[in-house]
């Protein structure tokens, strides 16, 4: 398998910077069968009880996603020379050691030792340097930081929006699922951005299940397939749980004959992690760099409800491996004609490989 099997033209108009209002009017196009030349349908998110049946578990990644883009100036003593430097600080996950781990621009700026302000009081010292990354070691624990970090930061916006505008105000709203809580991504789980409360009641009402999970997104979900040979490929590792009353929900309905409908390649990635081994799903925490592409055996997913992914990405990978590769294709090409929109802000889809 080619890391070219997984590529196609996207026009560069289709790349959503904003998302749309209300959030469930968004268009959503639905996939039924992994046959090409099967149904491919064309309607909005809240549409989604026309396929959705009483019985089926649709699985919510409750990550929160932190204010994670920070700027700020390193510090050194006046008689070094140059005393302050701008820096751009991303951070990635928590350390090892009480710290986080961050990338900051310039690296080659920072020593390790020095110093970074930034604004409401926020201040941190780079512990350590490795791999393109520092270490970071804030002033401020617990509610403290978390007051500061969202006074002096801003949401971290993929790169293919942040080439186009820089983040504002309105994104602390737009990039945040409405049931968020468990805080520490560094990207939004996209396809749940779709929700809002009238469309959670309404599925609800109609005997929709809802299991919540955790899976931090990690800015690792960006990086690009360098390897022409897709199988040689290692993901970054991202931290997730499944609680035991979520996995027993998951469990009954598989049992009952409903169908359990990931919302989200997040989703979908944790509880095909917590099935490993065992093919079965059962409670499961810790980190996970599951790789999922064609050939892959899905032991719990039933479908997908996930958006517009990019051109050679693993994203791309997973949905063929769900949906198969040629199928895939053919729902992009109507995608694209159709004029859908893309990526994180984009519209949605959903994918059913059993028609």
């Amino acid at each position: 398998m080619k890391l070219s099997d997984f590529d196609f033209e996207l026009p560069d108009e289709l790349i959503a910077t904003r998302p749309v209002r209300p959030r469930s009017s968004a268009r959503l196009l639905v996939a039924e069968g992994s046959a090409c030349g099967g149904p491919i349908l064309d309607a909005q998110v809240f549409d989604l009880l026309r396929w959705l049946r009483p019985g089926d578990r649709l699985v919510l990644n409750d990550t929160k996603v932190i204010p994670a883009r920070l700027l700020g100036a390193r510090v050194r003593p006046a008689e070094t020379g140059e005393t302050r430097a701008q820096m751009d600080v991303t951070l990635l996950s928590p350390g090892s050691s009480g710290g986080w781990n961050a990338l900051v621009k310039p690296l080659r700026k920072l020593r390790e030792g020095e110093q970074i302000e930034f604004s409401a009081g926020l201040k941190a010292v780079c512990s350590a340097k490795s791999g393109g990354q520092a270490e970071l070691h804030f002033n401020l624990e617990g509610d403290a930081f978390e007051d500061a970090l969202n006074a002096a930061g801003a949401m971290p916006l993929p790169p293919y929006i942040e080439a186009r505008r820089k983040a504002d105000a309105q994104d602390r709203e737009d990039y945040q699922t409405v049931f968020a809580r468990n805080r520490g991504a560094v990207a939004a789980p996209t396809a749940s951005l779709h929700f809002d409360a009238p469309l959670l009641e309404k599925l609800r009402a109609a005997g929709i299940g809802f299991t919540h999970v955790t899976l931090h997104v990690g800015a690792g979900t960006f990086l690009p397939v360098k390897v022409e040979d897709v199988a040689t490929h290692r993901m970054h590792a991202e931290w997730g749980e499944v609680t035991e009353p979520a996995a027993a929900e998951i469990a009954a309905t598989k049992a009952a004959g409903g169908r359990v409908i990931p919302v989200g390649t997040t989703a979908l990635r944790l509880i095909e992690s917590a099935a490993r081994g065992s093919g079965a799903i059962s409670p499961w925490k810790g980190e996970t760099d599951i790789f999922i592409y064609p050939g892959f055996d899905f032991a719990v997913t039933d479908g997908l409800m996930t958006n517009f992914h990019l051109p050679k990405s693993t994203l791309m990978m997973l949905v063929s491996a769900l949906m198969g590769r040629e199928r895939m294709m053919e729902i992009y090409a109507h995608a694209i004609a159709e004029r859908y929109r893309f990526f994180s802000y984009g519209d949605s889809s959903l994918l059913l490989p059993e028609a």
